[in-house]
């Protein structure tokens, strides 16, 4: 079998509005530290050095990372709406469908009638438990001004279609899962009355779902269907994100 990984790096180089922030300690430092802890000197360690560390600052949505229903808001459904680590972890691998806008512009609001096309010339229909992934490419901006806001989003319409078609876990190339929140608001201030800000994200608190955000190298998957995808979050507790690394596995 082929793995590709789907993830990018969690880093403070990518520009991303609330990157990370990374200290490196050394060997040396890691034998300051087992001095200072274990009552031993520097000759008593190999090379008179030891480990190697690093600490991370980061929020739990920097990086490729999944959305939790909590992440929307504190209900979902009706009732409390649950952190990561409550999810169940079979919605977490499962088959792979790769859907491709990467030929659309900056903030073009992908529908469910773009998702049934795409599914007919597949000749594919979804179902339950599928993991479906969104190709936008605004991964090839990740270290270029503006990658936050240069991608094709999902409009809420088409989040409730998938999740209405058994979809729980969806994901995108992109930094947000929505069009980007500069359009979004423009959107709004245009007609507050009927425009949402975050619209695709609060379709959470009606229907229970997660997004995979910050995906990468959809490109590579050399078939729409027919692939696995693990994307295991890290489990923190109480927490409406969680750290991911996404890989699709090809036969």
């Amino acid at each position: 079998m082929k793995m590709i990984d789907l993830s990018v790096p969690l880093s403070p180089k990518v520009k991303e509005p609330t990157p990370p922030s990374i200290q490196y300690k050394s060997h040396e430092d890691g034998a300051h530290e087992a001095i200072k802890h274990l009552g031993i000197q520097k000759t008593d360690l190999h090379n008179g050095k030891a480990w190697a560390t690093e600490e991370v600052t980061a929020s739990t949505h920097a990086g490729t990372h999944i959305d939790a229903p909590y992440h929307y808001s504190e209900t979902s459904e009706g009732k409390p709406a649950r952190t990561i680590d409550q999810l169940p972890i079979e919605w977490f691998y499962g088959d792979g469908v790769l859907f491709d806008f990467s030929d659309q512009s900056k903030g073009y609001e992908i529908t469910s009638e773009d998702f049934k096309k795409q599914l007919s010339e597949m000749n594919y229909s979804l179902k339950r438990n599928d993991i479906v992934l969104i190709r936008t490419d605004a991964d090839k901006k990740l270290y270029e001004d503006g990658y936050a806001f240069c991608n094709a989003g999902v409009t809420a319409e088409a989040t409730r279609w998938l999740i209405n078609q058994g979809i729980t876990v969806m994901g995108i190339d992109a930094w947000g899962w929505d069009i980007p929140l500069d359009v979004q608001v423009m959107n709004y201030k245009k007609d507050p009355k009927s425009t949402r800000i975050w619209d695709a994200h609060l379709v959470g608190i009606e229907q229970e779902y997660c997004q995979i955000e910050k995906l990468a190298n959809l490109d590579q998957i050399p078939k729409r269907h027919g692939f696995k995808v693990s994307c295991f979050p890290v489990k923190i507790e109480n927490a409406s994100g969680a750290w991911a690394r996404p890989v699709a596995i090809i036969d």
